[in-house]
């Protein structure tokens, strides 16, 4: 191969031309199966310059974990609007991270799949990153039970319980949609929508469902 001849440019810039490469050949080919070389390539830069900048394919792969997981993170929050009604808030959260996650699929997969298995330092990163999400996600569900009722008998882990679980199943389906052919982002917010929104509505307005043996047996004796 031969030498790569590049044009003066902002650090700043070349830097996050460089990571543009770097998140389409990890996410595309994954952490081990990705180069050094196919990424300079990709970015129209030597691969010393890659080493220059960004120092080592490890440190590489963390610059893009973070950049991309910071991006994801403010697109959700930039698509709620708090003046909204609750459950409005949930559907434009939601759906500003479908839409994320499908016009990004392969950083989407570099912070689903690629860095929770190449070991703790990436899968920290990711980490860090879900538990932004969490906490934001909890205080929508809070507010909606602040607006559902004055008094909400919502304790705080049990809501933390089921913004974990909210966020989990968003994770999953993201992945489905963006494996699956024909699937839209707004579906993917509408499918998680009717699955969760039942059941929130009906917790914020106190009326949880309860095991059998714990409240009202509703079965025929």
């Amino acid at each position: 191969m031969g030498a790569v001849k590049t044009k003066r440019m902002p650090r700043a810039v070349r830097e996050q031309q460089m990571l543009d490469s770097a998140v389409r050949i990890f996410g595309q080919r994954g952490y081990m199966a990705a180069s050094m070389d196919e990424i300079a390539e990709l970015a129209g830069v030597s691969k010393p310059l890659v080493y220059l900048y960004l120092n080592s394919k490890e440190d590489l792969f963390t610059a893009c974990i973070r950049r991309e997981a910071k991006a994801l993170v403010e697109a959700v929050r930039a698509g709620v609007r708090r003046d909204l009604p609750a459950d409005r808030q949930l559907w434009e959260g939601l759906g500003a991270f479908f839409a994320h996650t499908a016009q990004n699929p392969d950083a989407w997969s570099i912070l689903h799949l690629q860095a929770r298995t190449h070991g703790e330092p990436f899968a920290a990163e990711v980490a860090a990153m879900r538990e932004e999400i969490v906490a934001f996600v909890t205080q929508l569900i809070l507010a909606g039970a602040r607006e559902a009722h004055r008094d909400p008998d919502l304790p705080e882990r049990e809501v933390a319980g089921l913004a974990e679980a909210l966020v989990g199943a968003a994770e999953s389906l993201a992945a489905w949609a963006n494996a699956t052919e024909g699937v839209t982002a707004r579906q993917a917010a509408a499918t998680l929508m009717n699955f969760a929104w039942a059941g929130l509505g009906d917790l914020m307005e106190g009326r949880p469902w309860s095991p059998p043996g714990e409240g009202t047996d509703t079965r025929a004796g």
